[in-house]
């Protein structure tokens, strides 16, 4: 099999297709390596994946339609995992540009793409930011998501729909896959563990939103880098756009998960209590039924193992 993986050098792209090395697959990995968070980590990423067997790798922004087009041609995929995309609700608040060029255009080239040359399975990222102002808990995948609060948000949705139209109209088989707060080694920067771990060892305050009133649902990468692993081979029928929830469908409130990054870091946080955020939501809860019916597997990883991981991979990249 031969797999394309979008955004390789991003933090779940990186974990999915060194996975997927390792099971013995090559491995097609692009990314554009942009500036949004320091390209020195993406770089140290793309690092690891380059001394792998199978893996390659190609610098291509997913807007170049025809760079996109040429790739697929060149290559045949059996598997597409489209992980690319703008990421980030706050950014998007600022700079909805890219947003529309990343994860619109960025997507319809990818959908354009893969309808010429039919893979078996397109796998894409979605985002449990789709269930917005939604107040039913948990999340279900049956749930009406029309009431996003951010940009971000609203881009994910469009996604989702513009693959259920090209599934509907060419017999693409998808699946969009709504990820609940990814972290772990190798994560993004501008995510909460690595700015409050930041923080907290360097002894500056953390920025706790609405009064450290909000709960996630925290889940580890190597449950979302299984889920992915067990959904690229059980894609639904011809023409489903298939959407699953991958949470570990048990919230924590977010003041108990800097605890745990305490306990950790043995140190203690400086809280700064800060308004409710635009464009942000106070709760996340997954509903997985629909996932573990689907390819009998839960995410299972506890937050205390969890965040126990990422501390140790932090203090050895960073040398802290």
């Amino acid at each position: 099999m031969t797999v394309l993986v979008t955004g390789a050098a991003g933090f779940i792209g990186f974990h999915t297709a060194r996975r997927l090395c390792q099971d013995g697959h090559e491995v097609v990995g692009i990314d554009n390596l942009n500036d949004y968070y320091d390209v020195r980590l993406k770089q140290a990423r793309l690092h690891q994946l380059q001394s792998l067997p199978g893996f390659s790798f190609r610098q291509i922004d997913i807007v170049d339609k025809q760079a996109l087009l040429t790739l697929f041609g060149d290559h045949g995929f059996t598997h597409v995992i489209h992980l690319a995309a703008q990421a980030g609700v706050r950014y998007s608040l600022d700079n909805p540009d890219v947003y529309g060029q990343s994860n619109l255009v960025g997507f319809l080239n990818m959908l354009e793409a893969c309808r010429h040359y039919r893979p078996e399975h397109l796998i894409y990222a979605s985002s449990s930011s789709v269930y917005g102002a939604n107040s039913k808990m948990p999340f279900s995948v049956d749930d009406p998501v029309d009431q996003p609060v951010s940009l971000y948000a609203a881009t994910k949705r469009a996604n989702e729909l513009l693959a259920h139209s090209y599934c509907h109209l060419y017999g693409l088989k998808a699946s969009g896959l709504r990820f609940f707060t990814v972290y772990g080694p190798w994560g993004r920067p501008d995510m909460a563990p690595l700015l409050f771990t930041d923080a907290i060892l360097n002894g500056r305050p953390i920025d706790i939103y609405n009064q450290g009133q909000m709960a996630r649902d925290f889940t580890y990468i190597d449950d979302i880098v299984e889920s992915i692993v067990r959904l690229r081979t059980r894609p639904s029928g011809e023409g489903i756009n298939r959407l699953f929830n991958i949470g570990r469908g048990e919230p924590m409130a977010l003041l108990d998960f800097v605890q745990c990054l305490e306990s950790a870091l043995d140190r203690q946080a400086v809280r700064n209590f800060m308004p409710m955020q635009a464009g942000d939501v106070v709760k996340t809860w997954a509903d997985v039924s629909a996932l573990t019916q689907w390819i009998d597997f839960q995410p299972r990883v506890p937050v205390a193992t969890g965040v126990t991981e990422f501390v140790k991979w932090y203090r050895r990249f960073y040398q802290i």
